[in-house]
């Protein structure tokens, strides 16, 4: 019997579960449970399913996949280093109404919500997280522990480093003739506007998107 952890029993957590549950067959033969480091959490189970503690998943027998919800980049990081070396595999989750198209690469450990679409052409690396009502267009490239927020609209021809966070709502304009970089751990807003590329580690809000004043 295998076992599926969700880690983070919170809201992305609470939304992953029912995704991945859907997606597995005969899921009724399997076991799953939330998987949380705070050791001051004191719930025992979550919307009827048991919480463990992460050492507690670590060490249940059997084969253990795993999904990271949670937002933070560099928690997904951390967290997904600890479970690999414990011989956890990552599982990516696809909502039933994602969109996937031709040609793609996807990491793994991904999450796509409901009414997510990735077209043609994509590269997508580890431990990316695609929220409700967003999509990567054709000839992309996002790299590892990138998260894109709800209705993240990210068109053609651009590159996303790693543990950038796409705000929702935002717009990243297609870089087919002027090519677009987000820089790694770049912060866009919500709402933002992208019609140039973002340096690493940089915050920007507004349409056009400019940099956060602070």
């Amino acid at each position: 019997m295998a076992i599926y952890g969700v880690v983070g029993a919170g809201g992305l957590g609470r939304e992953v579960m029912p995704m991945l549950k859907r997606m597995i067959r005969d899921c009724d033969q399997q076991q799953y449970y939330f998987v949380v480091e705070d050791a001051y959490y004191s719930d025992e189970e979550v919307n009827g399913y048991p919480v463990l503690k992460l050492e507690e998943f670590i060490e249940l027998p059997g084969e253990k996949y795993y999904s990271v919800a949670i937002a933070d980049s560099n928690a997904r990081e951390r967290i997904a280093g600890i479970l690999e070396d414990k011989a956890a595999t990552p599982i990516s989750v696809y909502a039933e109404t994602h969109v996937g198209l031709e040609s793609n690469t996807i990491g793994p450990g991904a999450v796509f919500a409901n009414f997510t679409h990735v077209t043609s052409n994509v590269k997508i690396g580890k431990q990316f997280q695609c929220n409700y009502y967003s999509y990567v267009a054709h000839d992309v490239i996002i790299g590892d522990y990138v998260t894109f927020a709800p209705g993240v609209k990210c068109n053609g021809h651009v590159v996303i480093c790693d543990h950038a966070y796409i705000g929702a709502g935002a717009v990243i304009k297609d870089g087919s003739k002027v090519p677009i970089t987000i820089g790694e751990g770049a912060v866009i807003g919500m709402g933002a506007v992208v019609t140039k590329s973002v340096p690493p580690r940089s915050v920007v809000v507004g349409n056009p998107a400019r940099p956060l004043k602070r």
